[in-house]
Protein backbone atom coordinates (compact mmCIF):
# COMPACT_ATOMS: atom_id res chain seq x y z
CA UNK A 1 0.00 0.00 0.00
CA UNK A 2 1.29 3.43 -0.92
CA UNK A 3 0.84 5.73 1.53
CA UNK A 4 -0.56 9.22 0.51
CA UNK A 5 2.17 12.43 1.48
CA UNK A 6 0.39 15.14 2.95
CA UNK A 7 1.33 18.55 3.26
CA UNK A 8 -0.07 21.85 4.28
CA UNK A 9 -0.53 22.45 0.70
CA UNK A 10 -2.87 19.65 -0.06
CA UNK A 11 -4.41 19.54 4.05
CA UNK A 12 -7.55 20.65 3.36
CA UNK A 13 -7.79 18.42 0.03
CA UNK A 14 -7.41 15.17 2.26
CA UNK A 15 -9.86 16.00 4.94
CA UNK A 16 -12.35 13.25 3.94
CA UNK A 17 -16.08 12.98 3.10
CA UNK A 18 -16.75 16.08 2.03
CA UNK A 19 -20.12 16.46 4.79
CA UNK A 20 -19.08 15.78 8.15
CA UNK A 21 -22.47 15.81 10.14
CA UNK A 22 -21.45 16.09 13.44
CA UNK A 23 -19.79 19.52 12.57
CA UNK A 24 -22.90 21.01 12.12
CA UNK A 25 -23.14 22.24 15.61
CA UNK A 26 -19.92 23.82 15.90
CA UNK A 27 -20.69 27.57 15.91
CA UNK A 28 -16.77 28.77 16.98
CA UNK A 29 -13.95 28.30 18.28
CA UNK A 30 -11.10 30.25 20.22
CA UNK A 31 -7.50 28.86 20.43
CA UNK A 32 -4.28 30.16 22.13
CA UNK A 33 -2.55 28.31 19.65
CA UNK A 34 -3.86 31.39 17.19
CA UNK A 35 -4.71 33.58 20.00
CA UNK A 36 -7.73 34.05 17.99
CA UNK A 37 -11.29 32.61 16.64
CA UNK A 38 -12.68 30.76 13.77
CA UNK A 39 -16.10 29.81 12.62
CA UNK A 40 -15.03 27.17 10.40
CA UNK A 41 -15.35 23.65 11.62
CA UNK A 42 -12.42 22.12 9.98
CA UNK A 43 -10.18 24.18 11.62
CA UNK A 44 -11.27 23.50 15.16
CA UNK A 45 -7.79 21.39 15.93
CA UNK A 46 -5.63 20.58 19.01
CA UNK A 47 -2.33 19.38 18.57
CA UNK A 48 -1.87 15.73 18.74
CA UNK A 49 1.07 15.94 21.43
CA UNK A 50 -1.32 18.27 23.58
CA UNK A 51 -0.94 16.62 26.77
CA UNK A 52 -4.53 16.93 26.93
CA UNK A 53 -5.10 14.76 23.63
CA UNK A 54 -2.60 11.24 24.94
CA UNK A 55 -2.57 12.23 28.75
CA UNK A 56 -6.44 13.40 29.40
CA UNK A 57 -4.11 16.12 30.89
CA UNK A 58 -6.19 19.41 31.58
CA UNK A 59 -9.62 20.38 32.89
CA UNK A 60 -12.47 21.92 31.64
CA UNK A 61 -15.92 23.60 32.03
CA UNK A 62 -19.03 23.60 30.49
CA UNK A 63 -21.83 26.57 30.67
CA UNK A 64 -24.76 27.61 29.05
CA UNK A 65 -25.99 30.77 27.10
CA UNK A 66 -29.55 30.90 27.08
CA UNK A 67 -32.04 33.30 25.57
CA UNK A 68 -28.41 35.18 24.79
CA UNK A 69 -27.09 35.05 28.30
CA UNK A 70 -24.58 33.32 29.86
CA UNK A 71 -25.64 31.54 32.97
CA UNK A 72 -23.71 31.13 36.14
CA UNK A 73 -20.69 32.07 33.95
CA UNK A 74 -18.63 33.42 36.96
CA UNK A 75 -19.65 30.05 38.84
CA UNK A 76 -18.54 27.94 36.50
CA UNK A 77 -15.49 29.94 36.19
CA UNK A 78 -14.47 29.75 39.87
CA UNK A 79 -14.90 25.77 39.54
CA UNK A 80 -12.73 25.45 36.54
CA UNK A 81 -9.70 27.35 38.27
CA UNK A 82 -10.38 25.18 41.34
CA UNK A 83 -9.77 21.66 39.10
CA UNK A 84 -6.88 23.80 37.28
CA UNK A 85 -5.20 24.55 40.48
CA UNK A 86 -5.80 21.14 41.70
CA UNK A 87 -3.61 19.62 38.85
CA UNK A 88 -1.24 22.54 38.65
CA UNK A 89 -2.18 24.25 35.91
CA UNK A 90 -0.28 27.40 35.47
CA UNK A 91 -3.28 29.98 34.21
CA UNK A 92 -1.68 31.32 30.70
CA UNK A 93 -2.01 34.90 30.01
CA UNK A 94 -4.75 35.06 27.49
CA UNK A 95 -6.95 33.82 30.42
CA UNK A 96 -6.92 37.16 31.91
CA UNK A 97 -9.56 38.11 28.75
CA UNK A 98 -11.46 34.60 28.94
CA UNK A 99 -14.66 36.67 29.65
CA UNK A 100 -14.03 38.87 26.95
CA UNK A 101 -12.95 35.53 24.91
CA UNK A 102 -16.33 33.53 26.14
CA UNK A 103 -18.75 36.83 25.02
CA UNK A 104 -16.69 37.54 21.81
CA UNK A 105 -17.01 33.93 20.36
CA UNK A 106 -20.58 33.64 21.61
CA UNK A 107 -21.29 36.22 19.35
CA UNK A 108 -19.72 35.32 16.23
CA UNK A 109 -21.12 31.75 16.54
CA UNK A 110 -24.18 34.15 16.33
CA UNK A 111 -26.67 32.10 18.52
CA UNK A 112 -28.36 32.61 21.52
CA UNK A 113 -28.83 28.79 22.59
CA UNK A 114 -25.53 27.58 22.56
CA UNK A 115 -23.41 25.81 25.16
CA UNK A 116 -19.93 27.18 26.00
CA UNK A 117 -17.04 24.50 26.61
CA UNK A 118 -13.92 25.76 28.54
CA UNK A 119 -10.61 24.01 28.73
CA UNK A 120 -7.06 24.76 30.06
CA UNK A 121 -4.79 21.84 28.89
CA UNK A 122 -1.13 20.67 29.70
CA UNK A 123 -0.23 22.27 26.52
CA UNK A 124 1.88 20.82 23.37
CA UNK A 125 5.53 19.52 23.54
CA UNK A 126 5.89 15.75 23.98
CA UNK A 127 4.01 12.60 24.00
CA UNK A 128 5.53 11.70 27.16
CA UNK A 129 3.60 11.94 30.55
CA UNK A 130 6.10 14.42 31.80
CA UNK A 131 4.17 17.35 32.32
CA UNK A 132 7.64 19.67 32.11
CA UNK A 133 7.44 19.05 28.65
CA UNK A 134 5.12 21.08 27.41
CA UNK A 135 5.66 24.26 25.95
CA UNK A 136 2.83 26.33 28.74
CA UNK A 137 -0.81 25.70 29.35
CA UNK A 138 -3.30 26.33 26.64
CA UNK A 139 -6.87 27.52 26.45
CA UNK A 140 -9.19 25.57 24.24
CA UNK A 141 -12.81 27.41 24.06
CA UNK A 142 -15.78 25.86 21.72
CA UNK A 143 -19.12 27.31 21.16
CA UNK A 144 -21.53 24.86 19.97
CA UNK A 145 -25.14 24.72 19.11
CA UNK A 146 -27.60 23.88 21.94
CA UNK A 147 -29.52 20.97 21.27
CA UNK A 148 -32.18 20.36 24.00
CA UNK A 149 -33.39 16.74 24.55
CA UNK A 150 -37.24 16.18 23.15
CA UNK A 151 -39.94 17.60 25.10
CA UNK A 152 -41.34 14.22 25.68
CA UNK A 153 -38.36 13.36 28.26
CA UNK A 154 -39.44 15.97 30.13
CA UNK A 155 -43.24 15.13 30.29
CA UNK A 156 -43.01 11.15 30.41
CA UNK A 157 -39.51 10.50 32.02
CA UNK A 158 -36.47 8.50 31.53
CA UNK A 159 -35.28 5.28 32.58
CA UNK A 160 -31.87 5.06 34.60
CA UNK A 161 -29.97 2.05 35.61
CA UNK A 162 -27.18 1.42 37.91
CA UNK A 163 -23.54 1.53 36.33
CA UNK A 164 -21.07 -1.19 37.29
CA UNK A 165 -18.15 1.33 36.16
CA UNK A 166 -16.02 1.75 38.93
CA UNK A 167 -16.44 5.50 40.73
CA UNK A 168 -13.51 7.77 40.84
CA UNK A 169 -11.63 8.10 43.98
CA UNK A 170 -12.99 11.37 45.74
CA UNK A 171 -9.55 13.38 44.92
CA UNK A 172 -10.35 12.98 41.33
CA UNK A 173 -14.22 13.03 41.83
CA UNK A 174 -14.16 17.00 42.84
CA UNK A 175 -11.88 17.63 39.70
CA UNK A 176 -13.57 18.62 36.47
CA UNK A 177 -10.62 16.66 34.34
CA UNK A 178 -10.60 15.60 30.42
CA UNK A 179 -10.16 12.41 31.75
CA UNK A 180 -13.82 11.12 31.62
CA UNK A 181 -12.99 7.26 30.49
CA UNK A 182 -15.34 6.10 33.37
CA UNK A 183 -17.43 8.58 32.72
CA UNK A 184 -17.85 7.48 28.73
CA UNK A 185 -18.27 3.63 30.16
CA UNK A 186 -21.30 4.88 31.88
CA UNK A 187 -22.98 6.47 29.36
CA UNK A 188 -22.28 3.28 27.45
CA UNK A 189 -23.34 1.14 29.75
CA UNK A 190 -26.73 2.79 30.05
CA UNK A 191 -27.40 2.89 25.96
CA UNK A 192 -26.53 -0.62 25.46
CA UNK A 193 -29.13 -1.26 28.24
CA UNK A 194 -32.12 0.26 26.60
CA UNK A 195 -31.80 3.75 28.71
CA UNK A 196 -30.54 7.02 28.33
CA UNK A 197 -28.77 7.22 31.34
CA UNK A 198 -26.67 5.63 34.40
CA UNK A 199 -25.69 6.27 37.66
CA UNK A 200 -22.49 4.82 39.91
CA UNK A 201 -22.35 3.50 43.19
CA UNK A 202 -19.62 4.81 45.78
CA UNK A 203 -16.92 1.85 47.10
CA UNK A 204 -19.92 1.61 50.30
CA UNK A 205 -22.55 1.36 47.67
CA UNK A 206 -24.62 4.52 47.64
CA UNK A 207 -25.76 6.26 44.81
CA UNK A 208 -23.04 8.79 43.70
CA UNK A 209 -23.40 10.57 40.11
CA UNK A 210 -24.20 10.10 36.41
CA UNK A 211 -21.95 9.94 33.73
CA UNK A 212 -22.24 14.17 33.56
CA UNK A 213 -25.19 14.50 35.87
CA UNK A 214 -25.80 14.65 39.43
CA UNK A 215 -28.59 12.38 41.31
CA UNK A 216 -31.73 13.48 43.78
CA UNK A 217 -34.59 11.57 45.32
CA UNK A 218 -37.51 12.51 47.33
CA UNK A 219 -37.62 9.27 49.47
CA UNK A 220 -40.26 7.81 51.46
CA UNK A 221 -39.46 10.36 54.39
CA UNK A 222 -40.57 13.46 51.88
CA UNK A 223 -37.53 14.62 52.10
CA UNK A 224 -35.39 15.18 48.73
CA UNK A 225 -31.70 14.03 48.95
CA UNK A 226 -28.78 14.89 47.08
CA UNK A 227 -25.26 12.01 47.25
CA UNK A 228 -22.59 14.73 49.30
CA UNK A 229 -20.46 16.26 46.84
CA UNK A 230 -17.20 14.51 48.79
CA UNK A 231 -17.47 11.62 46.54
CA UNK A 232 -18.71 13.29 43.52
CA UNK A 233 -18.55 16.48 41.21
CA UNK A 234 -19.66 19.54 42.85
CA UNK A 235 -22.64 20.17 40.33
CA UNK A 236 -23.70 23.73 39.92
CA UNK A 237 -26.89 22.95 38.89
CA UNK A 238 -27.62 20.84 41.78
CA UNK A 239 -26.38 23.34 43.58
CA UNK A 240 -28.83 25.61 42.67
CA UNK A 241 -32.22 23.12 42.92
CA UNK A 242 -30.95 22.42 46.21
CA UNK A 243 -31.13 26.22 47.34
CA UNK A 244 -34.45 26.32 45.49
CA UNK A 245 -35.94 23.05 47.44
CA UNK A 246 -36.25 25.29 50.50
CA UNK A 247 -39.41 27.12 48.63
CA UNK A 248 -40.87 23.64 48.26
CA UNK A 249 -40.93 23.06 52.48
CA UNK A 250 -42.46 26.30 52.65
CA UNK A 251 -45.23 24.81 50.24
CA UNK A 252 -45.02 21.60 52.25
CA UNK A 253 -44.26 19.40 49.15
CA UNK A 254 -41.52 17.58 50.63
CA UNK A 255 -40.64 18.55 54.25
CA UNK A 256 -37.01 19.13 53.94
CA UNK A 257 -34.00 18.77 51.96
CA UNK A 258 -30.38 17.72 52.58
CA UNK A 259 -27.08 15.72 51.66
CA UNK A 260 -27.34 12.46 52.57
CA UNK A 261 -26.42 8.86 52.12
CA UNK A 262 -28.69 7.26 49.64
CA UNK A 263 -28.81 3.83 49.39
CA UNK A 264 -30.52 1.45 46.17
CA UNK A 265 -33.02 0.24 48.14
CA UNK A 266 -33.96 4.22 49.02
CA UNK A 267 -33.98 5.32 45.51
CA UNK A 268 -36.09 1.84 44.37
CA UNK A 269 -38.86 3.02 47.66
CA UNK A 270 -38.35 6.89 46.38
CA UNK A 271 -41.73 8.63 45.23
CA UNK A 272 -39.37 10.91 42.92
CA UNK A 273 -36.43 10.92 41.48
CA UNK A 274 -34.54 13.34 39.11
CA UNK A 275 -31.02 14.18 37.08
CA UNK A 276 -29.79 17.39 37.10
CA UNK A 277 -26.84 18.82 34.93
CA UNK A 278 -26.18 22.11 32.57
CA UNK A 279 -26.92 20.68 29.46
CA UNK A 280 -30.52 19.35 30.64
CA UNK A 281 -31.51 20.74 33.79
CA UNK A 282 -33.88 18.96 35.74
CA UNK A 283 -34.86 15.86 33.82
CA UNK A 284 -37.82 13.00 35.80
CA UNK A 285 -36.52 9.75 36.18
CA UNK A 286 -39.54 7.25 36.05
CA UNK A 287 -37.99 3.72 36.06
CA UNK A 288 -34.60 2.86 38.25
CA UNK A 289 -33.71 -1.00 37.25
CA UNK A 290 -36.39 -1.39 35.98
CA UNK A 291 -38.57 -0.58 38.82
CA UNK A 292 -40.78 2.11 38.48
CA UNK A 293 -40.65 5.39 40.89
CA UNK A 294 -42.94 6.40 42.99
CA UNK A 295 -46.31 6.68 40.24
CA UNK A 296 -44.20 6.47 37.37
CA UNK A 297 -44.65 9.79 36.10
CA UNK A 298 -42.82 13.02 36.44
CA UNK A 299 -44.05 14.15 40.16
CA UNK A 300 -45.13 17.37 41.75
CA UNK A 301 -41.38 18.09 43.73
CA UNK A 302 -40.35 17.79 39.91
CA UNK A 303 -42.41 20.05 38.30
CA UNK A 304 -42.04 22.63 40.65
CA UNK A 305 -37.98 22.46 40.51
CA UNK A 306 -38.30 22.40 37.09
CA UNK A 307 -40.40 25.85 37.06
CA UNK A 308 -38.15 27.69 39.28
CA UNK A 309 -34.91 26.54 38.00
CA UNK A 310 -36.28 27.48 34.53
CA UNK A 311 -37.21 31.10 36.20
CA UNK A 312 -33.73 30.96 37.87
CA UNK A 313 -32.31 30.58 34.55
CA UNK A 314 -33.68 33.25 32.68
CA UNK A 315 -34.43 36.00 35.27
CA UNK A 316 -31.99 35.79 37.80
CA UNK A 317 -29.79 38.85 37.17
CA UNK A 318 -27.44 38.02 40.03
CA UNK A 319 -26.50 34.95 37.65
CA UNK A 320 -27.39 36.01 34.27
CA UNK A 321 -23.96 37.76 32.21
CA UNK A 322 -25.09 40.24 29.25
CA UNK A 323 -23.60 40.07 26.19
CA UNK A 324 -24.04 43.06 24.36
CA UNK A 325 -26.23 41.55 20.91
CA UNK A 326 -26.26 45.04 19.23
CA UNK A 327 -22.62 45.11 18.45
CA UNK A 328 -22.77 42.25 16.17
Amino acid sequence: MKLKFITKENFFQNLGPPERKWQKEYLAMYSSQWNGITTDPDLMMIPVDDHLVHRGDGGFDVMRCVNGRIYQMEEHLKRLESSARAISLVFPPDYEQIRDIIKGLVLAGGEKECVIRIVLSRGPGSFSANPYETISTQVYVNVIRFRKLPDDRYQKGVSLITSKTPIKKSFFANIKSCNYLPNVLMKKEAIDAGALFSVALDEDGFLAEGSTENVGIVGADRILKFPGFERTLSGLTAKRVFDMAGQLVREKIIDDVKFARISREDAYQASEMFLTGTSLNILPVVAYDGRPIGTGKPGPGYLSLASLLWEDMTRNEELLTEIDWEST
